[in-house]
């Protein structure tokens, strides 16, 4: 083999066995989420079949909070559903209502300032925390600590154990992918100089003629794209692919040697350590929105039956937008004070498709959370896409308190498949007895920015699938208390009953083992359910 196609191809093994995830297997039909197993053979939430169970009854209209990334207000499928505050005259650059927050019609955004201009992306929590309180714990043990920041110490500890493993895959795979980047980029200027277009796909290089300057570059690129499997595959992917995962390890380096600039304070000007100081920011949710928080909105309440776009799961839903996730981590403060607003506003169903692995300020998390429970307020929180045990590797937002005891107005969501996609977990999410249930992950079709709509992965989909059910059964059954939901949701859920693949394994256990129900959430059944012990109220 020649020399420089047997150094590219080692590259290439070592860079795909390092990073490896399992291939998902896309179902077939969009909306699959919104099916039913026993009718339609989709192991999704069977909403479809739960409005059938309802018709002729009337539903209540019930206010969703989406804290999320921001949200594109004027989406067609999106627009008429968003909650309104009607305490607020529009644009008139006063506080009608008295709340503390100036012309927030659509919700309220806590990560930009006054002028209405908005944070795009944020620094790391690991490394917040670990440059922060660098000074303050560095080289002590958890005796020499007073009891009053044990927690801080733990997650300064945490934050030093995460940086060091990044660090560490940085000073191992960066050489290596450095050199397989500059092999790449070579044979590609050679193949695109000889085809005189910029992307080729497999079978564009079948007609390069191979003389000698062409022969190791057709050959490093027939070997690449014969591993990948899939014919559409192009060089332009394949390198954007390749300067992802550098540019990720460049930024495991800048984490762990360089002291992040504190964005979001300069921007709002807030003391950070007092939650009482809690007016800041502005009302823009527009900017910067991407496509995040407003494929969530989506999922939850795109306009049902409307014949455009896709639909939502709940019907008489208006959804309150509130901007605290810019790319990059969340604040705690921010994140605190957006579940207080979304309480005092009015919202019943706080959905959060968001999380880190260190929060400094638990307290004030914590502390909101209990808050809502006190005023009804259930809060539903995607695992997370790391396919780790959330039980021993901590995912925040937690239920679990401070002191130990477990939030009763919390669900915490996994990630589920179907059988069409070769396994009923997906292979990103987390699990563990911390989650409660599993819903519909992979494959979900919704609302994107600029009246898009496209199919995205994530237990930040599948968290505001679970909310929407929990938002359909609300509004059929208003009297219901968030206890009373989860118990309809946790009994009445798809009961896997063969054993599933470990997310990020290859190896089967119980359901059971991954989420304390062991099953995926299911709207029929909780509504069927709901309609036999609370029909008559």
């Amino acid at each position: 083999m020649h020399r420089k196609i047997f150094v590219l191809f080692f590259l290439f093994v070592f860079f795909t066995a390092a990073n490896a995830q399992p291939t998902t297997v896309r179902p077939k039909l969009k909306g699959w989420h919104l099916l039913n197993y026993q009718q339609d053979g989709y192991v999704g939430t069977g909403v479809k079949e739960a409005y059938e169970l309802l018709a002729g009854r009337k539903s209540t209209q019930v206010i969703i909070a989406v804290i999320d990334s921001g949200i594109d207000t004027l989406h067609e499928d999106l627009k008429s559903i968003l909650w309104t505050n009607h305490g607020e005259v529009p644009g008139n650059g006063k506080d009608d209502d008295g709340n503390g927050y100036t012309d927030d019609i659509h919700g309220w955004n806590f990560c930009g300032t006054a002028s209405g201009e908005n944070l795009g992306v944020n620094t790391h929590e690991i490394a917040r925390v670990y440059h922060r309180f660098k000074n303050d714990f560095e080289g002590k043990v958890e005796n020499e600590i007073p009891a009053e920041k044990k927690f801080l110490f733990h997650q300064w500890q945490r934050s030093e154990k995460l940086l060091n493993k990044a660090y560490g895959e940085y000073k191992k795979s960066y050489p290596g992918i450095e050199n397989f980047s500059t092999g790449l980029n070579t044979t590609n200027r050679l193949i695109t100089a000889y085809l005189n277009k910029p992307s080729f796909t497999k079978a564009d290089i079948v007609t390069v003629k191979s003389t000698d300057s062409l022969a190791w570059a057709v050959a490093v690129w027939n070997d690449l794209f014969t591993k990948t499997n899939d014919s559409a595959a192009t060089n332009t992917a394949f390198i954007g692919e390749v300067d992802s995962y550098k540019n990720n390890l460049l930024a495991n380096k800048k984490r762990m040697e360089d002291e992040p600039i504190d964005y979001r304070g300069a921007m709002t000007k807030d003391k950070y350590e007092d939650i009482t100081d809690s007016v800041y920011g502005n009302n823009n949710l527009y900017d910067h929105a991407g496509n995040h928080g407003t494929h969530v909105s989506g999922i939850i309440g795109a306009v049902r039956n409307n014949h455009i776009g896709v639909d939502g799961i709940v019907d008489n839903v208006r959804v309150m937008f509130i901007r605290a996730v810019p790319g990059g981590d969340e604040h705690d403060k921010d994140v605190a004070l957006a579940i207080r607003y979304a309480v005092d506003n009015g919202a019943k169903i706080i959905n959060m498709s968001f999380g880190k692995p260190v929060s400094p300020y638990k307290k004030m998390v914590d502390d909101a959370v209990k808050y809502a429970d006190e005023r009804g307020v259930l809060l539903v929180h995607g695992a997370g896409n790391d396919a780790e045990d959330i039980d021993k590797e901590p995912f925040y937002p937690s239920p679990v308190f401070m002191d130990g005891t477990r939030a009763t107005n919390y669900l915490t969501i996994g990630a589920s498949g179907d059988y069409s996609t070769g396994s009923l977990t997906a292979s990103f999410s987390n699990y563990g007895q911390l989650v409660d249930i599993f819903a519909p992950g992979v494959y979900i079709n919704s609302t994107t920015f600029s009246n898009g709509y496209e199919a995205f992965d994530g237990t930040s989909m599948a968290s505001p699938v679970a909310a929407g059910v929990a938002g359909l059964i609300k509004s059929y059954f208003p009297q219901l208390s968030p206890e009373q939901i989860i118990d309809l949701i946790l009994k009445t859920g798809y009961a896997v009953k063969e054993n599933v693949l470990i997310p990020g394994g290859d190896k089967k256990v119980p359901m059971q083992q991954l989420c304390r129900s062991g099953k995926i959430i299911n709207a029929y059944e909780a509504v069927k359910l709901a309609l036999k012990q609370y029909g008559g109220q």
